[in-house]
């Protein structure tokens, strides 16, 4: 009794949901246009700082560089003159300067056209020109003196209006009237990388949607339902992006994925609808009786699919890095929406104008699926012994690759080696040496003596001969030495040399102000600590390996030169050195995405069992539902590193993502194994009837969403394009893990091995 009077209030609940669908469906559009206008003022998060955990030390040495010398964010523009060193290539420089330093947001540009260094490279008979020329080659022109580099120190965010983003376009325009110009530096990769991934979530937006279109219009043969799952999709990102913009959250370069995860449950929800009211038809029911008796059959799982979804996506919200604790809030949010999106829309949408259009037809060759599907039920039930060994073989290699997994470090590798910043990066980097920036800071006295330039010369000699990674490094130390003239560095009065030190420092200082702060700077926090900069270039492009050695050689070096200075306190301040710069961290962002990642992935898979548990009230189950699930996502990152796949921004975060992929299928699989049993059927006949009802919708949305998501290939961002591809093995995984691995367990540890 309980049951049927449950059954009759389901029914009357799904009748005056049906009654309501005009109403429900002009709530929706009204809340669809606010929810666009709120979403304008949803925000881009470009900074690249953020997508480290506040405490990182990597961070806290990056900020505290950032204070005392005001930033150390420098793009490299270079352009080609044959006749640099002569008058009039010093006037072209002069002029290019004074154009990129009337721009608002640059704060100075290093060139050799300054008065005091003019004079000396253009006199042949200057002592300290070839010195200068030598010096200064690999940072403001090469060996052959026919390229021109202008390094450009741009404002501290903090202190300009303008955005990097237009900055950085003004100056590659700039540089694009000049002979081979072009413009490098990490802040212009990063620039570009923000706008990519922009332009995918775009591109994700609309090309994905056509695409679904086409394939569900193809297979199902209905305008009408194309139209469904679009309006599901598109209204669900709508509203997302609403509730982001009111709680002030901000889309980074990690959340271009947000579109494809509400996509993948959108569509496979919208897909199962599908097949489920095409049933209900086919029996003879009416539009209205078969649209209430779908929804009625579909609700829990539905629902249930929906919350492990947000719960696994919940999972990141234990990461430090702010991007991505925010991008777990934002894929739970758009999951959660995803069930009032259809409950809101679909009965108007598919009862408007019925009974035009409201059947979907049969999919072409649904009878050869379907014995398909049955014949591999009856595989897994004669062979569950084999099947289950190739599993594990397949698993077991997948662990051996795996464990041999290697972080993608050169930023450059993140964009097409067509791209212009990609073709910039190849151009300095061949005839220039590196052009990746990044700086040491070392404690320093009130005022340069000649004692300690000698020293910080030794210490700029050792990195140079125990670093053979720096193509260059280069100091103030270097400029007084090469400036100071033979006869005064000779004598043997310290006064004279500290002297001319003085005067040349002022002279510096007043041809060159926010260079010469960026050189050498007390800190703003200790007004009584001094700090001097060393800047390091060294070659973006290298793996992560040579690059993480690297960085290290220089801290150990600057750790033991600060260490062996015995000076009185007042003199030098304790401070430990500084070794930072966006160099640093580019090399460092994978690493610290992924850090958290193993964790966040464990705690994904804890938080949708006890969901699933809940759902089927059957702890055994829960766990069945797991396993076809995280063996695919184990999989597919064994065979990034079994086939020498280096693990970029794309594939950094694809473990605890790709659990929402798979595990709304499980569901609806065990819910409808379930629902068989309890409408009569034989466990192995339920198990049939299982793999063709949900079988069939699980191939047809994977169908829809693979060809959508493969727009995300032709992307000028690699991760992207990573993203894309691990998208869809993850959902050919999840396919063959729910057809082929959940029917098998359920064979072994449900039905027992002696069933047929």
């Amino acid at each position: 009794m309980t049951a049927l009077w449950q059954g009759a209030l389901v029914t009357r609940l799904f009748d005056q949901w049906i009654a309501l669908r005009w109403p429900l469906l002009t709530i929706g559009i009204l809340l669809t246009a606010g929810a666009m206008y709120l979403g304008q003022g949803l925000k881009f998060d470009r900074s690249i700082e953020n997508m480290f955990a506040p405490d990182d030390p990597l961070i806290e040495s990056f900020e505290r560089f950032n204070r005392i010398f005001g930033g150390n964010e420098v793009v490299l523009g270079v352009y080609e003159d044959d006749q640099f060193f002569t008058p009039a290539g010093m006037d072209r420089v002069e002029k290019v300067r004074a154009e990129i330093e009337s721009l608002d947001g640059v704060r100075e540009v290093l060139s050799l056209d300054r008065p005091m260094i003019r004079e000396f490279v253009l006199n042949p008979d200057s002592e300290a020109g070839p010195k200068i020329k030598h010096l200064f080659a690999g940072y403001t022109h090469n060996e052959d003196g026919n390229i021109v580099a202008l390094p450009i120190q741009l404002t501290p965010k903090r202190d300009t209006d303008v955005s990097r983003v237009e900055l950085i376009e003004k100056l590659r325009a700039i540089f694009s009237e000049l002979p081979n110009g072009m413009i490098t530096g990490e802040p212009v990769m990063v620039v570009d990388g923000f706008r990519y991934v922009e332009e995918d979530g775009n591109r994700l937006g609309w090309a994905t949607s056509l695409l679904l279109a086409c394939v569900i219009l193809m297979v199902f043969r209905s305008v009408r339902w194309v139209v469904i799952a679009i309006v599901v999709v598109q209204v669900t990102l709508q509203w997302t992006h609403a509730a982001l913009a009111i709680s002030g959250l901000q889309l980074s370069m990690v959340s271009s994925m947000l579109t494809a995860i509400v996509t993948v449950i959108g569509v496979a929800t919208v897909v199962h609808y599908i097949l489920r009211f095409r049933q209900y038809r086919d029996e003879g029911q009416q539009p209205k009786v078969a649209l209430a008796s779908a929804s009625g059959y579909l609700l829990a799982p539905v629902f249930w699919a929906c919350a492990t979804d947000a719960v696994g996506f919940s999972a990141l919200l234990i990461t430090n890095v702010g991007p991505v604790h925010d991008f777990g809030i934002m894929m739970a949010v758009g999951a959660i929406l995803v069930l009032p999106a259809v409950l809101i829309f679909l009965p108007g949408m598919v009862l408007i104008g019925c009974p035009w259009d409201v059947d979907p037809a049969k999919p072409w060759g649904d009878e050869k699926l379907g014995r398909g599907l049955s014949h591999t039920v009856d595989g897994i039930v004669r062979r569950p012994i084999l099947i289950s060994v190739c599993i594990l073989f397949a698993f077991a290699v997948s662990a051996w690759g795996a464990a041999r997994l290697q972080v993608e470090s050169d930023f450059t590798k993140n964009f097409r080696e067509s791209t212009p910043i990609v073709q910039a990066y190849s151009y300095v980097e061949d005839r220039m040496g590196g052009a990746g920036v990044w700086d040491v800071a070392i404690p320093a006295p009130e005022g340069i003596n000649w004692a300690y330039v000698q020293e910080v010369r030794q210490l700029e000699e050792r990195l140079r001969s125990e670093v053979p990674e720096l193509s260059k490094v280069l100091s103030l130390a270097d400029v007084i030495d090469a400036t100071l003239p033979s006869a005064i560095k000779n004598q043997s009065f310290a006064f004279m040399k500290n002297a001319s030190i003085g005067v040349g420092m002022k002279s510096l200082n007043k041809q060159m102000p926010e260079t010469m702060k960026s050189l050498y700077a007390p800190d703003p926090a200790n007004p009584e600590e001094y700090w001097f900069r060393i800047m390091l270039l060294s070659k973006e492009r290298q793996d992560a390996q040579t690059k993480t050695e690297a960085i290290a050689k220089v801290r150990e070096i600057v750790a033991e030169y600060c260490a062996q200075k015995e000076r009185p306190a007042e003199e030098l301040p304790a401070a430990e050195p500084i070794v930072s710069g966006f160099f640093v961290l580019l090399t460092h962002l994978i690493d610290s995405l992924v850090r958290d990642q193993w964790r966040s992935f464990a705690l994904a898979i804890c938080g949708i069992g006890v969901t699933m548990t809940l759902a089927f009230r059957s702890l055994k189950l829960a766990l069945l539902a797991l396993v076809p699930n995280v063996l695919p996502i184990l999989m597919v990152t064994g065979a990034f590193g079994l086939f020498g796949y280096k693990i970029n921004m794309g594939a950094a975060m694809i473990a605890a993502v790709s659990m929402g992929l798979g595990v709304d299928a499980s569901i609806h699989y065990i819910y409808g194994f379930q629902r068989s049993i309890q409408a009569g059927s034989a466990p192995a006949a339920a198990l049939v009837e299982v793999q063709q009802s949900v079988g069939k919708a699980v191939i047809f949305a994977t169908m829809a969403l693979i060809a959508g998501f493969s727009v995300l290939c032709v992307s000028d961002f690699v991760p992207t394009i990573y993203f894309g591809v691990l998208v869809g093995l993850t959902m050919l995984g999840a396919l063959a893990g729910n057809l082929v691995i959940l029917p098998l367990l359920i064979k072994l540890f449900v039905l027992g091995r002696s069933s047929r």
